[in-house]
């Protein structure tokens, strides 16, 4: 084909037009379908993203950027002809300044790379979704994790963005301070955006300085109504937590089998608080076990060492891969939701209730502290029309209550139902902001807002 000679004469040994490494790239970890990309390419530097957009353009073929392929809403599945870019060799950091407490990365430096290069500084990043995501793809998506009740999620620890625009401009957004109040924030606009606005290159990520103090525990409770009212309780007491997850007792015995665990098979609030002193660690501490006592805790666990403490959070980490070796052959339909803390138990108590309605084994795990929370529902392919019915019915709720239908997954294929109901009228402005920055609708198409599909694909 005369268009792939010409992207392999651009990108000499970077194109890679292999069967299994086209399917692998149209595939992400959570959806169900896989489609080949026409190609995928492995950029250097943002003049190879800028070379890769006009030889787009000229073609007509969409460009999905990768990372390390772990979303899970479809965001990498072609609807259209399309390449991949793959970030894979773009994976340095650039520049770390302590003094500032920054450092400026590639967007393929994994977060778990940056934090093992970060050793030695006393600074850390905090932002930690399952997967060892790449941080241009958190930024994407503005992914969040267990720590996102202490340090806030990727929009709050971005501070700069260097963005291609689809035709090719380079943009420069933020400046690398806390705060600015000069003009649009741009930025923002980016961080979410799914590679649908524009290609992110670089990045400059705010470092926080690593705790001196931590006491980590694990409080069991009857059901897990319960332990969604008891993190509702230590939140709304204004306590400082670092983490507060909620894990039923189905995660803790697919942990159990898994990784050996260990743990006590009851619905668990897994917490964590930091501090720089012991005597503020310890008055805390105390405080949220007691208010957890009086919602009706049954046991406390205590984390003795930082051996112990890393594998409870390794455990809370691999808690999807322990589903999915529970439940081997199944699919998995996956939820999202949030919604303001105060509706919390009611949101854990409908999706419970839900799934003992509807039949399902399913489970119910996630970042209750900022009142976010997932259920993994394993099905057969006959099942699935019913799990999306479930899935459905949990957003339609958590709307009802405030909420989102996505906090931290993003919209990809699946969620894009659910935005005029979440968003209403501003749905229309979305759709203008994307023809502007993307008039021939060649960014990720198809995912967040609908795209025209092409007849290729059709």
């Amino acid at each position: 084909m005369e268009k792939l000679e010409a992207l392999r004469r651009l990108f000499p040994g970077r194109v890679d037009l292999s069967e299994s490494e086209r399917l692998r790239h149209g595939k992400d970890e959570g959806y169900p379908e896989a489609r080949p990309v026409l190609a995928v390419v492995y950029p250097e530097g943002v003049e190879d993203v800028q070379k890769a957009l006009q030889w787009a353009r000229a073609w007509g073929v969409a460009v999905i950027p990768f990372g390390a392929g772990t979303s899970l809403e479809g965001h990498l599945y072609p609807v259209q002809e399309a390449i991949s870019l793959d970030f894979s060799r773009m994976n340095r950091l650039l520049e770390v300044r302590p003094e500032d407490f920054l450092c400026v990365v590639e967007p393929g430096l994994t977060r778990k790379a940056l934090n093992e290069a970060l050793k030695g500084t006393g600074l850390f990043f905090p932002v930690d979704p399952g997967a060892d995501a790449t941080l241009g793809g958190m930024a994407a998506t503005n992914a969040s994790g267990t720590t996102t009740v202490r340090y806030g999620g990727m929009r709050q620890n971005v501070l700069a963005l260097q963005v291609v625009l689809a035709n090719g401009e380079v943009l420069e957004l933020g400046r690398g301070v806390r705060k600015t109040s000069a003009g649009y924030d741009l930025k923002d606009l980016f961080i979410g955006s799914e590679g649908t606005l524009g290609i992110i290159t670089r990045l400059t990520l705010r470092l926080h300085p690593l705790p001196e103090h931590i006491h980590t525990l694990r409080v069991f409770f009857p059901r897990v109504e319960e332990a969604a009212e008891a993190s509702y309780k230590v939140m709304a007491s204004g306590l400082p937590v670092a983490r507060l997850e909620l894990l039923d007792e189905l995660a803790l015995r697919a942990l159990n089998r898994y990784l050996q665990a260990g743990f006590p098979e009851r619905p668990a609030l897994f917490l964590e608080f930091h501090s720089s002193t012991r005597e503020a660690l310890e008055a805390e501490s105390a405080l949220a076990l007691e208010i957890m006592r009086e919602a009706g805790a049954l046991k406390v666990e205590a984390a003795k060492t930082e051996e112990e403490r890393r594998r409870q959070w390794e455990a809370r980490h691999q808690a999807y891969w322990a589903l999915v070796h529970l439940f081997p052959g199944h699919r998995f339909v996956i939820t999202d939701v949030a919604v303001p803390l105060s509706r919390l138990p009611e949101m854990v108590r409908y999706a419970q209730g839900l799934l003992e309605e509807m039949g399902f084994t399913g489970n119910i795990l996630g970042h209750v502290g900022d009142g976010n929370f997932h259920t993994l529902v394993p099905i057969l392919p006959q099942d699935y029309p019913k799990a999306e019915a479930y899935a459905e019915a949990l957003v339609r709720k958590a709307l009802e209550l405030g909420g989102t239908c996505t906090a931290e997954h993003g919209v990809g294929l699946r969620k894009k139902k659910y935005l005029p109901l979440e968003h209403g009228a501003a749905l229309e402005l979305m759709r203008k902001l994307k023809n502007l920055l993307d008039p021939e609708g060649l960014l990720n198409p198809g995912k967040v807002l609908d795209t025209p599909p092409s007849s290729r694909y059709s």
